[in-house]
């Protein structure tokens, strides 16, 4: 039937049949381009009856369809003209592996980050209404995304502008409401119904007419009938004024066509609830979703993958947590829905009693941690670059202005390879650096990192200690080297041309500068605070300084050596290597190092640019 399919208009008029034998055949697809390529497979699972009918009973891409993060789009990716591109999902050049306007005009956003999806959808509603057109609005959010506050304060916003919508809860099996049975699913059958609707609206006019206090009366009686009847239509979405259908079965192709052509044209917003299963049928998925969540590539009939080759540095954060917090009762670690991606499970089994994960709520990760540090405990935020974008402003108001005691693991800071511009975390160095009261340190091996946790603790007011993706190196338990704080450290001293690298850019650094003795190289290992004293000396002696950091260039790094040169008034040459002022879409990071100029062989022609007698290639 697949074959049959070249867009979402192919499959208005199939029936329930040949809509099933269609989602049969794109599991099995999207199993293959997983097992071939890796991929969000469970929650894409999950979501293919769903997207199937959706695209049956709907007109895209008149009709706006929005995916909440957009990692359960691979159906939607398939049934939109894309199928023979999903070999390359998440491969430079091909597919991204969410939804990008850029990439199909059935993609109504460009996504990455969850619990957007509702606000957007009220912003198109008001786009629509106020230009006179007719189209449908229908938001996909699952449950996850929505514990985001920001999924709240626009449903909060949906239910009192009352725009036509339709918002459809993907729930993984974690209802909000009981499980219903005959009598509910009746009385969710009768209030999808559009003569139900009319029938009530006259009725109401009729009385209000001859009546107001006795329609008031009946109105009242009606709710209160509907409440004892139906026990779903008193819950938070009906409380702010949003229309509540659901539960109803995410699998059964049927009931979801059915219900979707009766309410896509209901006034108001109304919210579907529909609950389905991650890694729908695929059993070692659906066993472990969280595993299968973001799959690498496996034999798709047995699940079985290559080992994983290394030691993350999410996991050496992990162990140091775990060991750290077993000599200091009051460190304390917060997560915003990252456990596994943070190295966090063993921490979480070890020490269950000082761990909180908040659900994907980044700035009430930031705050929560100021109000264990403002009543004695030592907080550790453990969470993505990206996603720390989201909680700035309570890392500026709620820690840094009282100087708090809060720590923040920074994970996957720099590129970050398959999930592109929506993931990679090249931004953090630069908001964080114009915060008063705050450290940055970059560690570039596991020693380092351990040092700079230790150090933080006892340093006190906020730091942020920011590491890659990416494998490190591992080192026995109890190791915890000691560390100046703020000192950078030299590994090649010469002083005509001084590279200054901390974290995964010191990698390139070093295997520039390998074999070169005469070009110095230094471990800057802390970004705030600068260390003045080496700083100054390199200034004053140095020819030509090079600084090299996997961050945007503007504001980074390179941008506080440049300050402080300016203000001492020194003036050697300095080359800033950073990232552009440009998004870069999904590659391996290595690719994107390249493309950006930050890798070993950029290094090397800007050292001979400034006169260094080096093989430019490496």
């Amino acid at each position: 039937m697949l074959d049959r399919i070249n867009g979402p208009e192919d499959l208005k008029n199939l029936t329930r049949e040949e809509l099933s034998q269609v989602a049969q055949e794109l599991r099995q697809e999207i199993i293959q381009v997983c097992a071939e390529s890796g991929g969000h497979l469970a929650s894409s699972l999950g979501a293919v009856e769903l997207i199937t009918a959706l695209h049956h009973v709907f007109d895209s891409p008149r009709d706006r369809l929005l995916f909440d993060v957009g990692h359960q789009a691979y159906a939607h990716k398939i049934l939109t003209g894309r199928r023979k591109q999903m070999p390359t999902i998440r491969k430079e050049g091909g597919l991204s592996g969410f939804t990008k306007v850029s990439e199909s005009e059935h993609d109504a956003i460009t996504v990455g980050h969850a619990s957007t999806s509702l606000a957007n959808a009220l912003g198109m509603a008001f786009a629509r209404d106020a230009l006179g057109q007719n189209y449908n609005i229908v938001a996909v959010i699952g449950d996850g995304s929505l514990t985001g506050g920001m999924a709240l304060a626009a449903i909060n916003q949906i239910g009192y502008q009352q725009k036509r919508m339709l918002i459809i809860l993907n729930d993984n099996e974690m209802s909000i409401s009981e499980n219903v049975g005959a009598l509910n699913r009746y009385m969710r059958t009768l209030q999808i119904q559009r003569w139900f609707q009319d029938v009530e609206d006259a009725g109401k006019k009729a009385l209000q007419a001859f009546s107001r206090p006795l329609a008031q009366m009946v109105s009242r009686a009606k709710d209160s009938a509907r409440n004892f009847f139906d026990p779903a239509s008193d819950n938070p979405f009906k409380a702010m004024n949003v229309r509540y259908v659901g539960p109803i079965d995410g699998h059964d192709l049927g009931q979801l066509v059915y219900v979707l052509s009766k309410i896509k044209d209901l006034e108001g917003p109304t919210m579907l609830h529909v609950v389905t299963k991650k890694g729908k049928g695929l059993e070692y998925a659906e066993k472990d979703p969280i595993k299968w969540h973001g799959a690498v590539p496996h034999d798709p009939k047995t699940g079985t993958a290559p080992a994983s080759k290394g030691y993350s540095w999410s996991s050496a954060f992990g162990d140091a947590m775990i060991e750290l917090a077993k000599e200091d009762p009051r460190l304390f670690v917060i997560t915003p829905a990252m456990r596994e991606g943070s190295g966090l499970v063993k921490y979480s089994q070890t020490h269950p009693h000082r761990y909180t994960d908040v659900g994907i709520a980044e700035d009430v990760a930031v705050t929560v941690g100021a109000g264990m540090a403002l009543q004695g405990l030592k907080p550790v935020v453990a969470i993505y670059s990206t996603f720390l974008q989201r909680g700035f402003d309570q890392v500026l108001h709620d820690v840094a202005i009282e100087n708090l005691p809060v720590i923040f693991a920074i994970d996957r800071g720099g590129m970050v390879g398959a999930d592109g511009a929506t993931h990679h975390g090249v931004f953090d160095i630069a908001y964080l650096r114009s915060i008063p009261n705050m450290s940055i340190a970059l560690p570039k091996d596991t020693s380092e990192m351990r040092a700079m946790f230790r150090g933080a603790l006892k340093h006190g007011g906020p730091v942020a200690i920011r590491y890659p993706r990416g494998n490190t190196d591992q080192v026995a338990e109890g190791t915890w080297p000691e560390m100046e704080w703020g000192s950078w450290e030299w590994l090649n001293p010469s002083e005509d041309v001084v590279i200054l690298a901390g974290g995964k850019a010191l990698e390139y650094a070093r295997k520039a500068v390998k074999d070169l003795p005469g070009v110095g190289l230094v471990n800057a290992r802390f970004v705030k605070p600068l260390d003045h004293n080496m700083l100054e000396s390199i200034g004053r002696t140095a020819r030509a300084i090079i600084t090299v950091e996997d961050h945007q260039k503007m504001g980074g790094f390179g941008s506080a050596v440049l300050e402080f040169l300016a203000e001492r008034g020194l003036t050697p040459k300095v080359r800033v290597l950073g990232i552009p002022d440009q998004f870069f879409d999904h590659a391996e990071v290595s690719s994107i190092h390249a493309q950006a100029g930050i890798d070993a062989q950029a290094i090397r022609t800007v050292l001979a640019e400034l006169g260094v007698d080096v093989p430019i290639e490496i």
